[in-house]
Parts: C-alpha cells; structure tokens; sequence
C-alpha cells in the first residue's frame, strides 16, 4: 500500500468517527477535532484495520495528524 493511499484510509477512519472532513496535515487534538472519546474509537478502528495498537502513552503523540498517524502505522505493522 502507497502513503497516499494509507493516509487516505486513515483520514476516511478520522472522518467517520468525528463526521467531519479533515486534511492530512490538520493538528487533530491540538485543534479540538478529536477529544478524549473519539480518540478512544479512533486508535480501536486503527487497531481492527491495520492490525496495530497505539500505547495509551502515545495517543496524544500519534493522533496529532493523519501524516503521524500513517508514519506510526507504516512502522508498526
């Protein structure tokens, strides 16, 4: 799979749990985009999909864009 086509597979997941679009570089937590909750249902949508599991340590970390959060599951699958 291409970095495009992850990174658009991950902003499709981002956008199905907050129902917004959002662009591959948009600060998601930072902006006030993704909360506590829908990170949750995030990185467990991330973990049905691509098989990997964010440490609750470094949600914050890797949910802060859809380009970290591709770069953490190219690395972590």
């Amino acid at each position: 799979m291409n970095d495009m086509t992850l990174k658009q597979q991950l902003a499709d997941i981002i956008e199905n749990v907050i129902g917004t679009a959002v662009a591959h570089d948009d600060l998601l937590i930072e902006s006030g985009l993704v909360d506590s909750m829908t990170a949750v249902d995030i990185v467990m949508a991330v973990k049905t999909h691509f098989g990997c599991k964010v440490p609750a340590t470094e949600i914050d970390e890797h949910l802060e864009s859809v380009d970290t959060l591709a770069l953490f599951v190219q690395n972590n699958r």
